[in-house]
Formats: C-alpha cells, sequence, structure tokens
C-alpha cells in the first residue's frame, strides 16, 4: 500500500509527463537524446526516414546507429518529448512542447475593476477649495 505522498509524486510525474517538455531540461538528457532532440526542434515534425537521414549526414563521430535510434526515438517518445503518429517508414515524430501557464491576472482584474468603480461612485465629489483672487 502506497502512501499519500507517494501518490502525490506519482501524480506529479504523469503530469510533467503529459505536459510536454521546457528548454532547462534539454540540458539534463543524455547526448544521443540531446542530439536527437536539438535536431527536432529544428523541424519541429520529421518523417522517420527524414530523421534517419539527417542522422546520417552527421559527424561520423556524432552518428547514432539504426537500433541505438531506434531506441533513443522510442525513449523519447516514452518519457513524452515526442509524439509518434504513423506506421512504419510514414511514421511521424512532433516536439511535445511544454504548455504556457496561464496568465492569473484575467482572473481578478475584472472584480478589482468593479470595485473601484462601485468605491467612486460611492464616495461624494470632493468640492473645490475656494479660489483666491
Amino acid at each position: 500500500m502506497s502512501g499519500i505522498f507517494d501518490r502525490l509524486q506519482n501524480r506529479l510525474e504523469v503530469q510533467k509527463r503529459e505536459q510536454g517538455i521546457s528548454a532547462i531540461e534539454l540540458a539534463d538528457l543524455p547526448p544521443n537524446l540531446r542530439r536527437i532532440m536539438r535536431m527536432m526542434l529544428r523541424e519541429l515534425a520529421m518523417k522517420y526516414p527524414d530523421i534517419v537521414k539527417a542522422v546520417d549526414a552527421l559527424p561520423e563521430a556524432q552518428r547514432i546507429s539504426r537500433p541505438d535510434l531506434d531506441q533513443a526515438l522510442d525513449m523519447l517518445v516514452e518519457q513524452n518529448w515526442l509524439a509518434r503518429t504513423g506506421d512504419g517508414d510514414m511514421t511521424t515524430y512532433r516536439v511535445n512542447l511544454r504548455r504556457k501557464s496561464g496568465s492569473s491576472l484575467d482572473k481578478d482584474i475584472w472584480s478589482a475593476l468593479d470595485s473601484r468603480i462601485t468605491t467612486s461612485k460611492d464616495t461624494p465629489a470632493l468640492s473645490k477649495p475656494p479660489s483666491t483672487e
């Protein structure tokens, strides 16, 4: 039986995976995964044969073997860095960018403005001080 904190931690990890990636997390990836993600971020979406061509075009020291590439793509999909659609050579990989959090300004701005208008209507107008001419 898991404790409440374990369940909360698991829930937070699931939400994080569902939200996509952030640029800061990119630096924490292993070199092969980071290389693939940098390549994908340039295009945002690529078909599998295009990814293979792009990897083959890398300098020899940076190339990734086909089995390692397949494993890396599977891992990136599993961790929600990439979204996969289609099958075989028609498989398309798309970068899963993190959603931006909404502004909290819109929640209270109308009530704040309304209360100011109401307050200004309730306050009697100040009379002008007499002029000293």
